[in-house]
């Protein structure tokens, strides 16, 4: 299986969440958006953060110029749930190559092409 993991999950993987065990061996697509979120917490707890860093830069895919405006809109559509734009592109972007957005978050719970894992 492919997922595309938001910072939540990349979190979750990293503190080793039983819950998302599985979905390590996943192929792992995210974005630069997402690693950079995802370093800044772990940086910001104290962890020691770096391997994990480097590793999740093999992950990362090329941004498509046309996945802004469909963010932009998706956010726009759900502003009572406060979503940030880094997830809103990251749910645009599964969306665009048919994969599943694997999130913890529960601002994105009930919507569809989500996997929910707590």
């Amino acid at each position: 299986m492919i997922y595309f993991f938001d910072s939540y999950a990349l979190i979750e993987v990293y503190k080793g969440n039983k819950n998302y065990e599985k979905y390590k061996k996943a192929k792992v697509v995210t974005s630069f958006l997402h690693v950079y979120e995802v370093y800044y917490h772990l940086k910001k707890v104290k962890e020691e953060a770096d391997e994990f860093f480097r590793l999740l830069q093999s992950f990362c895919i090329d941004l498509e110029f046309e996945w802004i405006p469909k963010a932009v809109d998706f956010r726009l559509e759900h502003k009572n749930k406060d979503l940030s734009y880094s997830d809103c592109l990251g749910y645009v972007i599964a969306k665009d190559l048919n994969i599943k957005f694997l999130t913890g978050d529960n601002q994105f719970k009930n919507l569809p092409n989500v996997k929910f894992v707590k």
